[in-house]
């Protein structure tokens, strides 16, 4: 029988899905991802920054990437739990750890020269805010990400998960389409590149 991975909650807010969605079986689902950090990666290099904030480290996949760079790279994330996973994966000495939500973040204590925000704004009652405290630390760009709908959810729903959620992963409370992302992050940053891959949109941006 499969077994049914039940989400991680800390304080009341899911923080992580039980799973680890960045180690996948399938193959096709390993060619999505290979496809995303391949387009991370790419997007990283056009910078070559010298310091990176990343906004919701979660178990550290994105953070694996940018320890390739020679940034100097600080993680944030929300939950205590997911901060010990990335930890245990990624330790290198010009890596930090610290527990704090996108609202706290502040300038100049936070600014960096490259702000990474990968699948997190989907997790946000608030979205507009968290996009506005990003802008306020990009110096001047940042890397976002969100899952591409109704595309993610419909690939989950065919594969089996999340079914009785009719695919719909937890936490998620924002669903963009591709233009509709693209329309968010204009009201705060000039866009540079959109990757379009699936089921994701990637975007680097600078502050206008």
């Amino acid at each position: 029988m499969k077994q049914k991975h039940l989400p991680l909650v800390e304080d009341g807010i899911v923080v992580g899905t039980g799973s680890n969605k960045y180690e996948m079986k399938n193959p096709v689902g390993r060619y999505l991802l290979y496809q995303f950090d391949r387009a991370i990666a790419e997007l990283v290099s056009q910078i070559n920054p010298k310091t990176i904030l990343e906004v919701g480290c979660g178990e550290g996949h994105v953070t694996q990437i940018l320890s390739q760079t020679n940034a100097s790279l600080h993680c944030t994330d929300i939950s205590d739990k997911i901060l010990d996973i990335a930890k245990s994966r990624v330790n290198y000495s010009r890596i930090s750890f610290e527990k704090k939500s996108i609202y706290d973040l502040q300038k100049p204590t936070d600014q960096a020269d490259l702000v990474v925000c990968c699948e997190v704004l989907e997790h946000l009652e608030y979205p507009q805010i968290g996009l506005e405290k990003l802008a306020s630390v990009a110096a001047p760009y940042c890397i976002l990400s969100v899952p591409r709908e109704p595309i993610f959810r419909t690939l989950n729903f065919l594969r089996g998960a999340y079914f009785t959620e009719f695919g719909n992963s937890p936490g998620h409370v924002q669903h963009w389409s591709r233009r509709g992302f693209i329309k968010l992050v204009k009201t705060k940053f000039e866009i540079l590149n959109i990757k379009s891959l699936l089921p994701w949109t990637v975007i680097l941006a600078q502050t206008k």
